[in-house]
């Protein structure tokens, strides 16, 4: 929709900048953790842009799981939505996502007979994050979670079609899509938004928030025809937002300066699993808008990543099926070293503790039963699952010393009869047998940065705080642009219940704002 009213007494960040002398302003600002400018610093006077081209009533920033979310929910309450990307393509790391999305108490679960609740998972969550988690939001998940999944299911037309187990959970309760994929829940939340009418708008970048005298967010600075990651691309224009900005532009994972700001040990030496858009820049415009930052320097390395292929790639689907049916070994002594179902946390910081790539493996049993069969395809195909005869084999490609690997394997083996695991207490499930059939399958592990826990603060309402304590008006947030959710470590897929859940949120709460102009 075009605008062409002018607004005079906002926030501009070069205004502010400008107002306060570009020294103070810097030194009243935060990168995760230290003070970023306040409520009322947002308030300073600036000029607002004299034209705007575009207005809506909410303004959603990215189109992952938790912006199509916010948008779809924002115009079924009677708001007009739009949806900015700045990469050419939308869903950003949602879209490239295992397709896991943990839930308590669905069909699913049902059908396989696990027993789960909102506490257990609650519980689970909470413990994971070493109770760093803010209690209020850990439990807005676990509570709606269920509701959320069914939402994707029978409104969006989403599939379902397993249940997996992530390392942490206390039971199954990974309810798996169609394809294995994220893309099977955004591509059809993205057919669903055009439906509505919602417009997406790939290539345009936010620069910056834009604040009224009062210190409100009214819309938002962006380059149209920008392409990454060209910062000189586009052409500058001004989106205003009538009721609210809806923030979902995801984490800072591919942010070498800032993740290195906030845990020097991630340097270059790890990759990551993310899109390459996935940078920090739009909440770090958050901050310099008045936001409030929190435990930004929990940032989580997927310890189910392989050295041996590119990004989030094939293995890490191989691997978390495979936990509590195979070991996991580490090639340098032919050992166990620890559980297979620890959380993420603990088992890449064991990875990195031996200071070199492990193994995980299974048999002719697990791996067909288990691991996704276009899992396995596309690993065996790039070579980064290998395939094997004999243990012999397997050793001698691994130079693992054969003789210690065959007492690790029989010992495993005699904890999988008796469904105990003596050494480091993994859970075995009921359906797991010995690793005795051969052929052997196996991939090495490295841990790459995965998921950034820390972000904005918001309330259970998805509204964003400031540093006044105050609630940032015009504000929402959702996803992991946020923080707080999930404290020291997010438990493995309960990212899409966390976006989704959020997401649906910041809609509904958006589009009940009173229009400011």
């Amino acid at each position: 929709m075009k605008d062409d009213t002018e607004e005079k007494g906002g926030l501009t960040r070069r205004g502010f900048l400008k107002s306060t002398g570009g020294a103070a302003a810097v030194a009243g600002m935060t990168v995760g953790g230290l003070a970023v400018g306040t409520g009322e610093a947002a308030a300073a006077t600036g000029p607002m842009p004299k034209k705007w081209n575009e207005t809506y009533d909410v303004v959603v920033i990215g189109s992952g799981f938790a912006g199509l979310a916010a948008a779809i929910e924002a115009k079924n309450a009677g708001a007009s939505a739009v949806v900015i990307e700045k990469m050419a393509v939308h869903g950003g790391n949602s879209i490239i996502n295992g397709g896991d999305f943990c839930a308590p108490g669905t069909k699913l679960q049902k059908e396989a007979g696990v027993q789960d609740s909102p506490d257990l998972m609650y519980n689970d969550m909470m413990k994971a994050g070493l109770y760093l988690n803010h209690p209020e939001l850990a439990r807005t998940v676990a509570d709606q979670a269920k509701d959320a999944l069914e939402w994707c299911e029978n409104y969006i037309g989403a599939k379902f079609t397993r249940l997996n187990f992530h390392g942490g959970h206390s039971v199954k309760r990974a309810n798996q899509t169609a394809n294995a994929s994220g893309s099977e829940v955004v591509n059809k939340m993205l057919g669903k938004a055009r439906a509505l009418g919602i417009e997406v708008q790939t290539r345009t970048k936010m620069v910056r928030f834009i604040a009224n005298k009062d210190g409100r967010i009214v819309g938002i600075e962006v380059r149209t025809g920008y392409k990454f990651p060209d910062e000189k691309s586009g052409k500058t224009a001004y989106i205003k937002a009538r009721k609210a900005v809806i923030l979902t532009s995801g984490g800072f994972s591919e942010d070498l300066k800032l993740r290195q700001i906030e845990d020097p040990r991630l340097t270059d030496k790890f990759g990551t699993t993310n899109q390459p858009g996935a940078t920090g820049e739009a909440l770090l415009a958050a901050c310099m808008a008045g936001a409030m930052d929190v435990q930004m320097d929990w940032i989580q390395l997927g310890p189910w990543t392989s050295p041996d292929e590119k990004g989030f790639g094939h293995v890490p689907l191989f691997c978390e099926r495979l936990v509590g049916y195979g070991p996991m070994i580490d090639p340098v002594k032919g050992k166990r070293f620890f559980k297979e179902t620890g959380n993420r946390k603990e088992r890449a910081d064991a990875i990195i503790l031996l200071g070199h790539p492990v193994i995980i493996m299974g048999d002719s049993y697990s791996v067909p039963k288990q691991v996704f069969p276009r899992a396995l395809e596309k690993g065996l195909e790039s070579g980064a699952v290998k395939k094997f005869d004999t243990l012999e084999a397997l050793a001698k490609n691994y130079n693992i010393p054969l003789s210690a690997l065959q007492q690790e394997i029989a010992r495993w083996n005699s904890f999988v009869e008796k469904k105990k695991d003596d050494d480091f207490d993994c859970m075995i499930f009921k359906d797991a047998r010995p690793t005795a059939a051969p052929p052997f399958y196996a991939a090495r592990l490295w841990p790459k940065v995965h998921h950034t826990m820390g972000g904005l603060v918001i309330d259970k309402n998805a509204q964003v705080f400031g540093l006044d304590f105050k609630p940032l008006k015009g504000l929402y947030a959702a996803g992991e642009v946020t923080g707080g959710v999930h404290g020291a470590v997010r438990l493995g897929g309960v990212a899409m219940a966390d976006c989704l859940v959020f997401g649906r949120i910041a809609g509904k709460n958006a589009a009940k704002e009173k229009s400011w102009g």
